[in-house]
């Protein structure tokens, strides 16, 4: 029988030898879904590679790409070309340097896919999936500011310090939580709490296992909650940093 699983998949930076890997570990095909989380690129030597990757990935398969604040910086630093000392502490580098490798039509390739990125996806089931999270009390719809969807991290701050007794009909439920079934984000690595597998609080789960730094990739089948991994990433990239 045919598998049609969608699965979403955590933070890549530029760690496509690891992603490859996922990709055999999870036996993805065709006729899976994959959502990808965003933040494609900035930690590890792949960048462009990755971009590469993804771009030949979206031919080949149902793929939804969502935006991440990683991707928006390098868009900028392509677009406008301004140096950002912040951005190259946090990756930004690695990235810089494989660019310089790369030529025009590759660059404007690659700017294209940056503006095709999504900064959310809804699906039928009420699910949303998007990088950071939203801030406004009535749902995505009603957001000022876009940004929030690959910045935020209140939503999941939010969600680990909320009180697991506390019932959806509680007039002290935080509102935001309420609109969707589930809510799928990265962003926050989870390694900040000691951990490497994915995390969920609320209704929230988190799938950003660290690969930027000493975790490993993950894909989550999202409706049975099977997940794989990578080995953790910076095993692929012996003598490099990543955003240690």
């Amino acid at each position: 029988m045919t598998s049609q699983r969608t699965l979403v998949i955590g933070d890549i930076h530029s760690g496509l030898r690891a992603l490859k890997d996922l990709m055999i570990r999870a036996k993805i095909t065709p006729d899976d879904t994959l959502i990808f989380l965003g933040d494609y690129i900035d930690a590890w030597s792949d960048a462009v590679e990755t971009i590469d990757y993804l771009i030949r990935l979206r031919d080949s398969h149902n793929c939804i790409f969502l935006r991440g604040n990683h991707d928006e910086l390098c868009y900028e630093w392509l677009t406008q070309g301004r140096d950002n000392p912040t951005w190259f502490q946090h990756g930004g580098k690695a990235t810089a340097e494989s660019y310089a490798k790369s030529d025009a039509q590759t660059k404007q390739l690659h700017i294209s896919f940056y503006e095709s990125l999504e900064n959310y996806h809804l699906d039928d089931n009420n699910k949303l999936f998007l990088h950071a999270g939203f801030t406004h009390l009535k749902g995505i719809e009603h957001e000022y500011f876009t940004k929030s969807f690959y910045w935020d991290r209140t939503l999941w701050e939010l969600a680990l310090s909320l009180n697991p007794n506390l019932s959806q009909n509680h007039e002290h439920y935080p509102q935001r939580l309420v609109h969707y079934e589930e809510i799928f984000i990265g962003h926050t690595p989870v390694t900040r709490m000691g951990k490497t597998t994915p995390q969920k609080a609320a209704n929230v789960w988190n799938i950003d296992t660290g690969a930027a730094f000493k975790g490993p990739l993950t894909a989550l089948d999202v409706h049975t909650k099977e997940f794989w991994q990578s080995d953790p990433v910076h095993s692929y990239y012996p003598g490099e940093k990543g955003r240690n």
